[in-house]
């Protein structure tokens, strides 16, 4: 009897002693997969991150970019590099940022056209959700509604009057098909009961150019780019595509005051390639709030009318998916894709 104790002893010490190992073991695996992925953070970046944005310098886009960059070099201690490639509404900076190696060397900047293309274009090049991984947002733009002074109209129901007139015969530009320009005129048109013509161009910059030299009639830039146009009288602004008036421009009336059922979305944000390991995202994420945070980059956001506006992925990652169903039904309203 003893010996039977004894030998049962000995199988409960060997069972308590092969537990202690097994929990050992996977403590052990469990650490070295939290020092794996937070090494990885750590040591990100060791060479230039490459920003791209879809749009021509000078742009919304392009300013959003140009105001996190030097900052975010400095927090890494790496040039972070502007890369412009612009056309098809951004969608070929949305295809070659999907194609890169998912290592967080490049990021992509968007606007509400990131998800405008996807849904217009079953060959935009992309997946929004499946090629891409939010980061962050980084905020909203103040959009303008702005005409050429030698149309001669200076309030929203005068440009409403005017195509009333002249059906079809008045042009609007944008920063291409369907970048988010194009979908915020053509929801204004929708929302107004006009019918007018789009002239799509490669960024903002050309479209400005274009209706300064009256060659188009109207357009609806974000403020950053028009603001010094507008204020020395080469454009006329008459509303704001925001739902309240702009400190920058009191005087102007919001679109909403003369047509209450006009809507827009407009978030700037980061985007990086499907896979890219998930501690350097959230270290890109938490870094861009840092930057968004700091006193002179609001000031500077400020003097643009663009509100800034951090997020976490998983918040982008859901208002981009709402994004996605809005301006499915708009693009199916306005005729721009099948029913």
């Amino acid at each position: 009897m003893q010996a039977i104790l004894k030998r049962n002893l000995n199988t409960k010490q060997c069972i308590s002693m092969m537990a202690l190992l097994a929990a050992a073991a996977a403590s052990a695996v469990l650490a070295q997969s939290v020092k794996g992925a937070t090494d990885g953070a750590a040591n990100w970046p060791q060479r230039p991150v490459r920003m791209m944005v879809g749009f021509s310098a000078g742009s919304a886009t392009d300013l959003s970019a140009r105001t996190l960059a030097p900052k975010l070099s400095d927090l890494w201690g790496q040039p972070v590099v502007i890369e412009n490639r612009t056309g098809a509404g951004s969608s070929i900076a949305n295809a070659m940022a999907a194609q890169a190696t998912p290592d967080g060397y490049t990021l992509l900047v968007i606007s509400a056209s990131f998800a405008i293309n996807a849904v217009l274009r079953s060959n935009a090049g992309y997946d929004p959700l499946k090629d891409f991984t939010s980061v962050s947002q980084i905020g909203y733009s103040t959009g303008a509604l702005v005409v050429t002074p030698s149309l001669g109209v200076k309030t929203v129901k005068q440009l409403i009057a005017a195509a009333n007139e002249r059906p079809g015969k008045i042009l609007y530009g944008s920063a291409g098909a369907g970048s988010g320009i194009h979908m915020t005129a053509e929801r204004f048109r929708m929302s107004a009961g006009i019918k007018t013509t789009h002239v799509a161009f490669k960024g903002q910059p050309e479209m400005l150019i274009e209706i300064l030299a009256g060659r188009v009639h109207y357009g609806i830039p974000g403020l950053g780019p028009a603001l010094g146009m507008i204020r020395d009288g080469r454009l006329w602004a008459i509303a704001v595509v925001t739902p309240k008036r702009s400190p920058l421009l009191p005087d102007v009336p919001a679109m909403v005051e003369i047509l209450p059922n006009f809507r827009r979305d407009a978030s700037h944000a980061i985007m990086a390639p499907a896979k890219t390991p998930r501690a350097i995202v959230n270290k890109i994420s938490r870094d861009v709030a840092k930057v968004l945070d700091m006193p002179d980059v609001k000031k500077q956001l400020e003097a643009v009318d663009f509100i800034p506006a951090a997020s976490t992925p998983e918040e982008f990652d859901k208002i981009l998916r709402g994004m996605l169903v809005t301006f499915d039904e708009v693009a199916k309203s306005a005729g721009l894709k099948a029913q």
